[in-house]
């Protein structure tokens, strides 16, 4: 059976690992974004790998461009099956340091991408009434911290207008699905293209895991619907953390997140700026933290087995992912 993808920001970091994991599973995958290099690099890839592969090279905000991605996607590889939304640039610097061209330019494209993605998915699964659009979210979508004030804007607005869209898709009687899997956060290469206003070298906020982590979950989801994931330790206890005392939230990231986004141990490595343009190159999956990022997660074990999660079995995971985050919970505290 033919199954066919469209991965936007699929050149690099989370984008690019959930190509690779998409194609080891018999996807036909079409990467889309700005950089010429990291497409085909991409591509190549999937190709390698037994199955088909389309480059596709646009700026997500330009509605236009996204729209004639679909188009050849539908075109050459055939009708599409599953689009996933993960494209993301940044702006790393305190809301009142940060220009509003470069404010604005981040949520047109981390925001904005994701809309003009979605249009162009829906209006070609709807009427066939099948499909699947996965939204790339994050634990930021839901508790904002400092010096990430457009990006964690951006996530917030995604959670809003993905339950709109699933609230009318309901209403409809639509089998189509839109999903949304929610990120910790990941060793990609993007902390070396923000725009940082930082005295130093930007880094995940931790505990950090490696892209494929995110990426096994988004393939999981592709392949076993549902409406909303959480992947990894950190992300449950961020959102719950969050929903049950705000205040404290906010106390903490006030006193640890500013030099927690930060590591002076890195500064020596050269910064690439990506907000307006795509840097030259293939980077792959993997950004400088490999040594401090987890492979595997117990809660992500689960999202990718949740159909065994039942009954006795179902209780001894869940109770394992509890340690586990109760583990990195303690880690942090040393």
């Amino acid at each position: 059976m033919t199954r066919v993808a469209v991965v936007t920001g699929g050149s690099a970091g989370l984008g690019r690992a959930t190509v690779r994991e998409l194609a080891a599973r018999g996807w036909d995958v079409a990467v889309l974004a700005r950089g010429r290099d990291g497409v085909d690099a991409a591509v190549a890839e999937v190709e390698a790998a037994g199955r088909r592969g389309l480059a596709l090279v646009a700026d997500v905000s330009d509605r236009d461009a996204v729209e004639a991605a679909a188009d050849r996607v539908e075109q050459e590889l055939g009708p599409i099956d599953l689009w996933v939304n993960g494209v993301m640039v940044g702006v790393f610097g305190r809301f009142l340091e940060t220009a509003p061209e470069d404010f604005e330019r981040a949520l047109h494209v981390t925001y904005l991408g994701f809309v003009n993605g979605t249009r162009a998915a829906l209006s070609r699964m709807v009427p066939r009434d099948h499909g699947q659009v996965i939204q790339v979210g994050s634990a930021l979508g839901f508790r904002g911290i400092p010096l990430q004030a457009a990006y964690c804007g951006a996530k917030h607005a995604i959670v809003g207008f993905t339950e709109s869209v699933v609230s009318e898709l309901i209403e409809q009687g639509s089998h189509v699905q839109v999903s949304r899997v929610d990120m910790p956060a990941l060793n990609t290469i993007q902390f070396q293209w923000v725009k940082s206003k930082l005295p130093h070298h930007p880094q995940p906020v931790a505990p950090i895991y490696q892209p494929e982590v995110g990426a096994r979950a988004i393939a999981a989801t592709a392949e076993r619907p549902r409406r909303r994931t959480w992947v990894g330790e950190s992300t449950v206890y961020t959102i719950l953390g969050n929903r049950i005392s705000g205040r404290f939230a906010d106390w903490y990231a006030a006193k640890t997140l500013v030099s927690g986004q930060q590591n002076p141990e890195k500064d020596g490595l050269e910064m690439q700026d990506n907000l307006y343009e795509p840097v030259p190159g293939d980077h792959g999956a993997h950004g400088v933290f490999d040594e401090s990022a987890h492979a595997w997660s117990p809660q992500t074990w689960w999202v990718e087995h949740r159909r065994l999660g039942n009954g006795l079995l179902g209780a001894v995971v869940g109770a394992a992912g509890a340690v586990g985050a109760a583990a990195l919970a303690a880690g942090r505290r040393r």
